[in-house]
């Protein structure tokens, strides 16, 4: 994905939506500690509040950052017919500019890799065979079994702040030899025509929620990730390559009946400066019932949610375009509206 001149940048960039500058950087990030006796409190409150926190003292060796990281920028900076190999995304595989079937597009080039080893993806396999030079599966590998230790702590730590029994309720589904996760490797290559858009800003990767459980990102320390807070503004998320973010993801806020909230968020590009973000997105076994946890129910309480497979969300999420609100098709109609 390298262009050279700003008339072909313009025209790379002709069908990929823009938006209006955003100043606003958002120094209200919630932080927590994973290490904090409080932790389970703050990561629920967190949630609770803005679907997003901070990670810091993760336990996660710096080093499986900067190889991975690495290894992933060669990739990336391979010919692009020698990526074209890894690719189409099949969902795996290797994908450029296009997100989906649905006809969104942003400045980015990614490769989205299965995490189950009881599922083979032959795109994934790939990658691996194609530059095992460059990109070493080990990385990929240390990496992801690290940040699943460590989500799998997170999770039971926010089922102990709920007060959710048993304590493995969400973990279990992530721990599961089926479970539907996988890893995702995204560069957002500079683009320095930017200028010539009048002043706005490119998109990256489009505004949307993530259906899963959970996601964990990582990025290098360039600018680029949006969250949108409860009253509709845009802000900006300072970077941080030695912590995780965390964003809760559409099924555990229908596991939790709408008290956590799925965070929307988005990339833009930056003029100079690639941004190289790393996300782990942790999902349930596709035959799992998603439905509010009756730990959590209040008497009373009834369901915002018709309950269904995370197959069948699934499958609806990707028939949607990136911004539609998954969600709405799930919700009853009678009994109120989790809304957005």
């Amino acid at each position: 994905m390298v262009v050279h001149s700003q008339s072909a940048a313009l025209d790379h960039c002709s069908l990929i939506k823009t938006c209006k500058p955003t100043t606003s950087v958002f120094k209200g990030i919630p932080v927590v500690d994973l290490r904090d006796p409080e932790a389970k409190t703050l990561i629920v409150k967190a949630c609770e509040e803005y679907g997003f926190f901070k990670l810091v003292n993760h336990g996660v060796p710096m080093e499986f950052f900067t190889r991975l990281e690495a290894e992933a920028l060669k990739f990336f900076n391979l010919p692009q017919s020698d990526k074209d190999k890894a690719g189409p995304p099949d969902p795996f595989g290797y994908g450029v500019k296009k997100i989906g079937s649905n006809g969104d597009v942003g400045w980015v080039e990614y490769l989205l890799l299965n995490t189950n080893p009881q599922i083979t993806s032959l795109k994934s396999l790939t990658v691996f065979r194609e530059t095992p030079e460059i990109f070493r599966s080990s990385a990929v590998n240390d990496y992801i079994q690290a940040v699943k230790r460590m989500t799998f702590e997170v999770v039971e730590l926010m089922a102990d702040g709920l007060k959710i029994e048993p304590r493995d309720a969400l973990s279990r589904l992530l721990r599961d030899e089926k479970s539907d996760s996988c890893f995702r490797l995204n560069h957002y290559p500079p683009c320095p025509e930017l200028q010539a858009l009048g002043g706005r800003n490119l998109i990256g990767f489009g505004e949307h929620t993530d259906p899963q459980i959970i996601s964990v990102l990582r990025s290098n320390n360039t600018s680029g990730l949006q969250i949108c807070l409860r009253d509709k503004t845009w802000v900006s998320v300072p970077p941080d390559q030695t912590s995780f973010f965390i964003n809760v993801g559409d099924a555990l806020q229908v596991m939790t009946n709408g008290r956590l909230r799925s965070v929307r968020h988005r990339v833009l590009a930056e003029s100079m400066r690639s941004r190289v973000s790393m996300i782990y997105f942790g999902g349930p076994p596709l035959s799992e019932k998603i439905a509010p946890l009756a730990s959590l129910m209040a008497k009373g309480e009834e369901s915002l949610y018709e309950e269904f497979t995370w197959w069948e969300y699934k499958t609806s999420a990707y028939k949607s375009r990136l911004g539609d609100y998954r969600l709405g098709l799930f919700e009853k109609k009678t009994g109120g509206a989790a809304g957005q």
